[in-house]
C-alpha cells in the first residue's frame, strides 16, 4: 500500500515539521499498512498561509477556468478509480464491490457535478437598484471524517474549489491514505498551487489547530456532534463561519398499506450498507402494532444474510463502542432478534448484524448514534404516533418513508424535523441538499446548496 510520508502544501510534498506519524491499520486484519505524518501546529500555519496566498487568484479566475480544472479532477479521480476503491478497502474495511460501486463512483459523480455547476451558476444578480455580487468566502479550513473518506473530502472541496476558495484539508486519522491519493488528483488535474493543501494528523492537534486558526475563515465539519460542538464553539468565539455536519438517528417509517416485505429489506440494507457506520443511516424502523411481528421476522432474516457481506469496523475502538450499545440494548430490555454482542470472528474488528425489536423510544439505542450494524424496531399507534417518535430525538439528519400512495408519504415527509427523506425507497441524488435539523448540524453540503456555503454577499447600489 502506498503512502506519502510528506504533507502536501503549496503544491508540492514536503516533509512535516516534526517526527511522528500515524499508523494506519487494515481493520480486516488488525496489521499495520502504512504511516503518514503526524502533522502539527506548525505544518497548519504554514498550509492556512499558503492558501492565504493563493486566494487573491484563484478567487479571480474566472468560473469557467475554475470549472475546467474540476472537470479534470474528476477525470483524474475516475482514471483513479481502481486504486481508490483498494486503497478505501484497505484503510476502511469496506468490501472491493461496495467501495468500487460507492467510495470510489460517489465522488467522481460529485466532482463532475461540481464542475457543472461552477460553469452555469450565477456569481451575480440584479435586485433593483443593486448588483448582488457573491464572493468566495476565502479560506476554507476542512476537517473530513473516515466513514466515507473520498466523499467527504470531495463534497467539501469540490464546491469551495468552485466557489474560487483555497482551502486546508484535514483528513480523519484512520483513512489517510485515500485524501493521499486525492491530493495527487489535485495535483495532476492542474489546480495551481496553494489553493488545495493537505496536512495528515490527529484531530486534537492538527483537526484543532485548523479550527482556530485566525487565518482561515470557514471551518466545514464533518464527524460526532460532540466534536462539532467544540468547533462550533471555537468558531464562533472568533465570528468565523462554520459548516457542521454532524450525526443522526433516522427514522424509516413504514405506513400501512406499505409493501412492508420491499419497506423491510431495503430498510435493513440501508442500516448494514458501510457495516452501519453511515451518518444518515435508518436505525430507527417505525411499524404499526398490526404488522409489527411480520416486520421483526421479515427483518431478523434480512439481517442474517448480511453476516458475510458486511466489512469490519474502521478500529477496535468503534467496535467495542457498539458492543457496549448493544449490551446497554439487551440491559435495558430490548429483545434481541439478530446479532449481538459476541464477536463472529477471531481476527478483525467485526460486528455480527444486530436487530433489536421490542425497542421503546426512551432506550439508548433509540436515541444515540451507535454508528455499526445494529437495527432497532419500534411499533407505533397510528401515524401521529409515528411522527411523534420520529421527530423524538435530538438529531434529524435523514430518514425514509414508506405508503402505498405516494401523496400519503410525502405529507408524512413534510411533517418530519429532517433534512432528507426517501419517498418510497428513492435514489441518492448528488445534486440534492445534505445536511441536518436540530443537532445533525449547520448548513447543507452538495448541489447548489452547498455551493453557496463557500459564498458570501456584498451587494452594490447604483
Amino acid at each position: 500500500m502506498k503512502a506519502h510520508d510528506a504533507i502536501y502544501i503549496d503544491g508540492a510534498w514536503r516533509p512535516a515539521a516534526g517526527q511522528d506519524v500515524i499508523e494506519v491499520v487494515d481493520p480486516a486484519e488488525e496489521r499495520v499498512i502504512a504511516t503518514v505524518p503526524a502533522g502539527t501546529a506548525l505544518d497548519i500555519d504554514t498550509a492556512v498561509r499558503a492558501a492565504r496566498a493563493a486566494l487573491p487568484g484563484w478567487a479571480a479566475t474566472p468560473p469557467a477556468e475554475r470549472a475546467a480544472r474540476l472537470t479534470a479532477l474528476r477525470d483524474s479521480l475516475e482514471a483513479r478509480k481502481d486504486e481508490i476503491a483498494e486503497t478505501v478497502t484497505a484503510e476502511l474495511g469496506s468490501p472491493l464491490p461496495f467501495s468500487q460501486a460507492v467510495h470510489a463512483a460517489v465522488p467522481v459523480a460529485v466532482a463532475g457535478s461540481y464542475a457543472e455547476l461552477a460553469a452555469s451558476y450565477s456569481f451575480e444578480e440584479k435586485v433593483g437598484n443593486s448588483t448582488v455580487l457573491l464572493e468566495p468566502v476565502g479560506v476554507v479550513g476542512a476537517i473530513t471524517p473516515w466513514n466515507y473518506p473520498l466523499h467527504q473530502v470531495v463534497a467539501k472541496v469540490a464546491p469551495a474549489l468552485a466557489a474560487g476558495c483555497t482551502i486546508v484539508l484535514k483528513p480523519a486519522e484512520d483513512t489517510p491514505l485515500v485524501a493521499q491519493l486525492f491530493a495527487e488528483a489535485v495535483h495532476d488535474a492542474g489546480v495551481p498551487a496553494g489553493v488545495f493543501n493537505l496536512v495528515t494528523g490527529l484531530g486534537p492537534v492538527a483537526g484543532q489547530a485548523l479550527a482556530e486558526h485566525p487565518g482561515v475563515d470557514l471551518v466545514s465539519f464533518t464527524g460526532s456532534t460532540a466534536v462539532g460542538r467544540q468547533i462550533g464553539a471555537v468558531a464562533g468565539a472568533a465570528v468565523k463561519k462554520v459548516a457542521l455536519e454532524l450525526g443522526g438517528k433516522s427514522a424509516n417509517v413504514i405506513l400501512p398499506g406499505a409493501d412492508l416485505a420491499r419497506a423491510v429489506a431495503v430498510g435493513v440494507a440501508n442500516v448494514m450498507s458501510n457495516s452501519g457506520q453511515t451518518c444518515s443511516a435508518w436505525t430507527r424502523m417505525l411499524v404499526h402494532r398490526e404488522q409489527y411481528d411480520e416486520a421483526v421476522s421479515l427483518a431478523a432474516t434480512a439481517a442474517a444474510k448480511y453476516t458475510d457481506r458486511i466489512g469490519p469496523l474502521v478500529s477496535d475502538k468503534q467496535r467495542r463502542r457498539v458492543r457496549a450499545y448493544i449490551e446497554q440494548g439487551i440491559t435495558e430490555g430490548a429483545r434481541l432478534v439478530a446479532g449481538g454482542p459476541d464477536y463472529p470472528r477471531e481476527r478483525g474488528y467485526w460486528v455480527s448484524p444486530t436487530v433489536f425489536a421490542d425497542v421503546t423510544p426512551e432506550m439508548t439505542i433509540a436515541q444515540e448514534e451507535i454508528f455499526g450494524p445494529v437495527l432497532t424496531i419500534l411499533r407505533y399507534e397510528d401515524e401521529e404516533d409515528a411522527l411523534r417518535i420520529a421527530n423524538g430525538t435530538v438529531y434529524g439528519l435523514a430518514g425514509a418513508v414508506w405508503a402505498a400512495d405516494e401523496a400519503e408519504a410525502v405529507a408524512f415527509a413534510r411533517r418530519m424535523e429532517t433534512g432528507q427523506v426517501d419517498i418510497n425507497g428513492g435514489r441518492f441524488n448528488p445534486r440534492a441538499p445534505f445536511g441536518g435539523y436540530k443537532q445533525s448540524g449547520i448548513g447543507r453540503e452538495l448541489g447548489a446548496h452547498g455551493l453557496a456555503e463557500y459564498l458570501q454577499t456584498k451587494s452594490l447600489q447604483f
